[in-house]
């Protein structure tokens, strides 16, 4: 999944980063799955990148009063 910028998901209705946040949330168990079984290094930094994608979201999803 590509990053995307803050401004950019600023820019979006409520719905669509919902959306984005389910993506995120199962992209970052099926990395933790992946990483557990060894079949990817944990140095290889896709675990922090979907985690602080996930924190800028709902950073953005609270300041629009989006949280549920």
């Amino acid at each position: 999944m590509p990053r995307v910028k803050a401004k950019a998901l600023r820019q979006q209705e409520p719905n669509q980063l919902k959306d984005r946040l389910f993506e995120l949330r199962g992209e970052l168990a099926r990395l933790r799955s992946l990483t557990a079984r060894g079949m990817i290094q944990k140095q290889s930094g896709s675990v922090k990148r979907v985690k602080r994608d996930i924190a800028r979201l709902l950073t953005i999803m609270k300041e629009k009063g989006a949280v549920e």
